[in-house]
């Protein structure tokens, strides 16, 4: 599945850099490559109600990390702006990724509606922890 929604979250499966026309485009910048993933997260996320602002958790996977640098620069412009809070993340690298992309992101997002996403600092999450 591309996405999963259920009432408390919506689960989006890994997003390649591909344009509207499923085409991968050849020859172009990993930052270019990633607002692609970004662009296609965005489309599923506004198709199912939801936004870039609600995604809580999100998982960049590249087959070089040498990349880190210019995926992080160009996922910045989309995550954390306007004062919502940055997303949890995790960046994995992997041998290889589907049609031998070379970066591929999947997130996790609030549903629409309701209450945005939070920061919760450590003191606050030790706080809910004891209760």
């Amino acid at each position: 599945s591309q996405a999963i929604l259920t009432p408390h979250a919506l689960y989006i499966s890994g997003q390649l850099p591909a344009l509207p026309s499923g085409e991968l485009p050849a020859g172009s910048s990993m930052g270019h490559k990633t607002s692609l993933c970004i662009a296609n997260l965005r489309a599923i996320l506004e198709a199912a109600g939801s936004d870039l602002s609600r995604v809580v958790k999100t998982t960049v996977f590249l087959t070089d990390m040498k990349n880190f640098a210019e995926v992080n620069e160009e996922y910045e412009k989309h995550f954390g702006v306007g004062g919502a809070p940055k997303p949890a993340r995790s960046c994995v690298a992997v041998h290889q990724l589907p049609m031998g992309v070379e970066v591929e992101i999947e997130c996790v997002a609030l549903p629409g509606g309701g209450v945005k996403n939070q920061e919760v600092g450590d003191e606050e999450l030790e706080r809910r922890a004891k209760g």
